[in-house]
């Protein structure tokens, strides 16, 4: 039976994840701040150091693949908590739990994680992302005050930076995952009809633009349609996608950014 470990499996996305992989045959390890086997808040040091401790005692300190879904809407606050969560909480459970993944008695390649990451990953080139210094140093200290220059703009700068960066970090550890024998994949959503979406429309603020964002796909993607792409992500079908960013979003990438891929 596969062990697998989820963040964010109590609602939206990680729950359907949750769900799907389990009707599979996994045996999943859900993380979540409540509703879930490991309870952590991966907003902090302290909460990703023991949701890395208690999925290894979970596991036995083996894993066959892990979902990184946990993460936080451009809406919350302060903003700097959206990256602690959306990129250190991601990347520290990747590098923490990547030996785990090495152990899987799986062929060559059937180990795999794959991260949520975001269509908005796309809004912002690496060049022109304003947090690609502080998070390439790993500098979670210094977040605050960049973002703290945007003014009434630092939550979405916080969301689409911190999707960038997690894209950039994903992609520059395929030589390290793959000499380890485990793939790495990112998805990137679009709009998905979540708890977090509908927090976002009942907003006076950001509500209108969530309901102009319209892809050509004209509807919202259900959770279960990104979690079917996960579970391929996840699957030996995909034995040689690695390092590949899936986007996922109704074609309003495609629609936004024609020569741009």
């Amino acid at each position: 039976m596969p062990v697998t470990a989820i963040t964010g499996s109590a609602s939206g996305i990680g729950a359907a994840t949750n769900a799907m992989l389990q009707a599979a045959g996994h045996r999943v390890i859900g993380i979540d701040l409540r509703g879930a086997q490991v309870c952590a808040d991966l907003s902090t040091p302290k909460g990703r150091a023991h949701a890395v401790q208690a999925v290894l005692e979970e596991s036995g300190g083996v894993l066959d693949s892990l979902v990184l879904c946990a993460g936080l809407s451009s809406d919350s606050t302060p903003p700097a908590k959206v990256v602690s969560v959306n990129y250190f909480g991601a990347v520290e459970l990747l590098d923490s739990l990547l030996p785990a993944l090495g152990r899987s008695s799986g062929a060559p390649g059937h180990a795999a994680a794959v991260v949520v990451s975001s269509v908005a990953s796309t809004h912002l080139s690496w060049d022109q992302n304003p947090l690609a210094t502080v998070l390439s140093a790993s500098d979670e200290s210094a977040v605050a005050a960049v973002l703290d220059s945007f003014g009434a703009r630092a939550g979405f700068m916080a969301y689409a930076g911190s999707k960038n960066a997690l894209t950039v970090a994903v992609r520059r550890r395929v030589n390290t995952w793959a000499q380890a024998g485990v793939r790495l994949n990112t998805v990137a959503p679009g709009v998905v009809m979540t708890p977090l979406l509908q927090r976002g429309l009942d907003d006076p603020k950001i509500g209108p633009l969530i309901r102009d964002f319209v892809a050509p796909i004209a509807r919202r993607a259900e959770p279960s349609e990104i979690a079917s792409l996960i579970s391929f992500l996840l699957s030996e079908q995909a034995a040689y996608i690695h390092g590949a960013q899936m986007v996922i979003d109704g074609g309003i990438d495609a629609a936004t950014r024609p020569t741009l891929f």
